[in-house]
């Protein structure tokens, strides 16, 4: 099977897609729309991805990078949302993409309130009981359990000496991006058509208008699946969202003592909403999350923490830190949009509650448009199944019921087998069995201090739709988030590109 997503492929595909017609043109190309290209031509169906700028450009690469199995959904008596996120969690940890996915503990500390971690105590073993419920869930993750402070100094070592705490374990994601290039990949494997650099100007009935290099492109299509996110309304303008913005901040992780558990605290006031401090691979954590609201329309460009978004995750996990972080400890920072949907019953104005909205997920149809927004990164695949078993209903034609629960992606290996895998242990965690590959195009730095390599880039180009300098650094590999780091590679980036001739 080709996965690769070539300069060659990607101008064959435009070309064949000039007047064609197809059975599904899908609008975006996050996590919601690569998975949505991925069921549909894994069903028979001819499928063409279109994209407006590069795959998970939006919203999917500015996640918490969890694949997490709903703790907090449990808080608010969404039990049928939290199984099918602990459902989901195990298909992409056993089944679909065990290379990208791994068990991460998390550390609810005492110190920052007895109360606070008896209550994740119960919260967790709540969600281990969700967990155990669901196929392929019981032995995916150990249990939550109670630990002592030599734990806690073990585990976050930057959090105050001498009290302990609760542990309890979720799935962490190497990278958002890279989870959404591989749905992408393994789309293409199928047949799927994936164009990024593809804007999609208009849908005429069942004609699709695009611009793509400059030049006008028409394909007609069975139905249009709009996933375009917090961006839905062009196409959809009577879908109601209500877009709220997520908050990151970047550090190192030695300012933290090089924490190997995520140090979980209580937003001051809540008590479903926490700020978690992260640990990466290649000695960064992410500190996050925020949810505040969006007003007005939502514009194109990335989105930036607010200041006092900065403060109010800075203030959070100080609580609990021996030596409080500042502004200066920060390295980066990063912003994304969350397409969460008002309720049908709600009035007409949208409130500010975005954190207590549900992370259900919409479909609807606008006559020949198929609009599927809201959910969660977690929950991509089940909200795909949706809607291709109603693209399925409407065409009448295509397999009736998907595979993708037990399809591998690009990559994706038993664990055993990625354990045989002769390549570097990083290098594994983001590609798998294409490892050894990616090795062989170049094992030299692209910037020194930092693991990322000039044949992950060379990959990133040949095999995985990299167009410009910022595909490779923003969202094949992360250097971007640094942006210290990013200038430096930015030379080295675009010789890559140029030793490939990929841009005309």
């Amino acid at each position: 099977m080709i996965t690769s997503l070539s300069p060659a492929r990607r101008a064959r595909d435009v070309a064949g897609l000039a007047g064609a017609t197809v059975d599904v043109v899908v609008v975006g190309g996050g996590v919601t729309g690569a998975g949505v290209a991925l069921d549909a031509a894994s069903r028979g169906l001819s499928v063409a991805l279109l994209e407006r700028d590069d795959l998970a450009a939006g919203t999917s690469r500015w996640s918490s990078k969890l694949v997490h199995g709903g703790l907090r959904y449990l808080a608010h008596g969404e039990i049928g949302l939290a199984r099918e996120s602990a459902r989901e969690r195990a298909v992409l940890m056993g089944a679909t993409a065990p290379h990208l996915v791994r068990p991460l503990p998390f550390l609810v500390p005492d110190a920052a309130g007895r109360d606070v971690s008896a209550l994740a105590g119960l919260g967790g073993r709540l969600g281990d009981a969700v967990r155990f419920s669901v196929a392929g869930g019981r032995g995916s993750l150990p249990s939550t359990r109670r630990v002592r402070a030599d734990d806690v100094a073990r585990l976050t070592p930057g959090v105050r000496p001498g009290a302990g705490g609760v542990v309890f374990w979720d799935g962490q994601l190497t990278d958002d991006a890279r989870l959404v290039v591989a749905l992408a990949r393994t789309a293409a494997a199928y047949g799927a058509r994936v164009v990024t650099g593809a804007d999609v100007v208009a849908v005429d009935g069942a004609e699709v208008h695009a611009r793509v290099d400059g030049v006008d492109l028409r394909i007609r299509a069975g139905v249009v699946v709009n996933a375009a996110g917090v961006w839905s309304q062009r196409l959809a303008p009577q879908v109601r969202l209500v877009p709220s913005r997520g908050s990151h901040l970047v550090v190192r992780a030695d300012r933290l003592g090089s924490p190997s558990a995520a140090l979980t605290v209580p937003l001051p006031g809540s008590r479903s909403r926490y700020v978690f401090a992260l640990p990466q691979p290649g000695g960064l954590v992410y500190l996050g999350i925020t949810d505040e609201p969006v007003d007005g329309p939502v514009p194109d460009g990335d989105p930036q923490p607010s200041d006092a978004e900065v403060q109010q995750l800075l203030d959070t996990v100080n609580q609990v830190l021996a030596e409080p972080l500042t502004r200066g400890d920060l390295v980066g920072s990063y912003a994304g949009y969350r397409p969460l949907v008002l309720p049908e019953a709600a009035g007409t104005g949208p409130g500010d509650a975005t954190a207590d909205l549900s992370r259900k997920h919409l479909l609807r149809w606008d006559g020949p448009v198929l609009t599927v927004v809201g959910g969660k990164l977690t929950t991509y695949r089940a909200m795909a199944e949706e809607t291709v078993d109603a693209v399925v209903a409407r065409l009448g034609r295509g397999v009736a019921r998907t595979t993708t629960a037990r399809l591998p992606l690009v990559g994706a290996a038993p664990r055993v087998a990625l354990a045989r895998v002769a390549a570097p242990e990083r290098l594994v965690s983001r590609y798998g069995t294409e490892a050894p590959l990616v090795e062989a195009l170049g094992p030299a730095r692209v910037v020194a201090g930092r693991p990322e390599t000039v044949g992950e880039l060379r990959f990133a180009v040949r095999y995985e739709g990299a167009r410009t300098v910022a595909d490779l650094l923003d969202r094949r590999t992360r250097i971007g988030l640094v942006p210290a780091d990013r200038e430096r590679a930015v030379e080295v980036a675009a010789r890559v590109l140029a030793e490939d001739v990929l841009i005309p």
